[in-house]
């Protein structure tokens, strides 16, 4: 990655083009650079994305400061999403309804939020495995902000079924008491059976992967070589999808175990791929060009 930018030497980034960019705490992991690089050369877009390092306790002044300056979006990743949303002039509705922005647009000094997270991940999911989520029976294991926005957008997209796995049960059962209006349908099965929460225990998720289509794994287990798998291959099942948000390594110990129980894997560099897309379009108003972004993101990912 190119240089990171603290709030105090963004005074560096006067005058010149556009700029873009993503801000988070810690940001140095982001591959959201090469990504957007690779776009904006792509397009031939005369424009230029950094990654600025935020401290919670000065995001607000920072997002004051980026208005000054020639921004005209960032995306924001964590633990800022929350935060960024009230310090917005506006949000769109995917946005509130999946708690927390990760795009803004600064229209002449008016910020407007968005979420690309959730059909981000929409798609991705028909790219990998040829799906599309209204159909699918969904387990969603940990709801932190990530997990938070796939369980929201996979809500919206009223699929069939979705289990809520977390350690913290108290938060698994506010999430299913926001969620619970939109699982009222005229489907077959009623809202108690079409939405649950099953605290983290083996021998309990084991006995839902009977009834389960896709399961996503939105913790950051997986991201240090010492990390145990998730889940064991010896309870996941052939039918199984199995979706893991971590994208580095390529090949975690969570996809390992789906391999080694005949269940179909994909790491979540193409859900990477997919927001960051939306949150091109959103800015420029061009088709993002999905290829090189994601040559981009593979190339980073690899050098890491």
């Amino acid at each position: 990655m190119d240089q990171i930018y603290s709030p105090d030497s963004l005074g560096e980034l006067a005058g010149g083009g556009p700029l873009y960019g993503v801000i988070g705490f810690p940001v140095q992991h982001s591959l959201s650079p090469a990504m957007h690089t690779a776009a904006f050369a792509r397009c031939k877009l005369d424009a230029r994305y950094v990654a600025v390092e935020v401290p919670p306790e000065q995001l607000a002044a920072t997002v004051a400061r980026m208005k000054t300056l020639p921004f005209t979006g960032w995306n924001c990743t964590l633990p800022h999403k929350i935060a960024l949303a009230g310090l917005m002039d506006g949000i769109d509705d995917t946005a509130r309804r999946l708690g927390g922005v990760n795009t803004v647009f600064n229209d002449n000094g008016r910020l407007a939020g968005f979420n690309t997270d959730g059909e981000g991940w929409v798609r991705a999911v028909r790219e990998e495995f040829s799906l599309d989520v209204r159909d699918l029976r969904v387990m969603i294991l940990g709801l932190g902000g990530a997990g938070r926005a796939v369980a929201a957008q996979a809500a919206l997209e009223q699929c069939e079924k979705l289990v809520l796995v977390n350690r913290t049960m108290a938060k698994a059962q506010e999430l299913r008491a926001q969620l619970a209006p939109q699982f009222d349908s005229e489907k077959l099965l009623g809202a108690d059976t079409r939405l649950k929460v099953v605290p983290w225990d083996e021998t309990l998720i084991a006995r839902e992967l009977d009834q389960i289509d896709l399961v996503v794994n939105c913790t950051s287990l997986g991201l240090r070589a010492s990390d145990a798998a998730v889940l064991p291959a010896r309870i996941l099942q052939p039918h199984l999808c199995v979706h893991d948000m971590v994208y580095r390594p390529a090949r975690t110990k969570l996809l390992a175990a789906a391999r080694e129980a005949g269940a179909r894997g994909a790491n979540g560099l193409s859900m990477l791929v997919h927001q960051g897309a939306l949150s091109f379009e959103i800015w420029t108003g061009q088709t993002a060009p999905l290829t090189a972004m994601r040559n981009a993101l593979r190339a980073a990912a690899n050098a890491k």
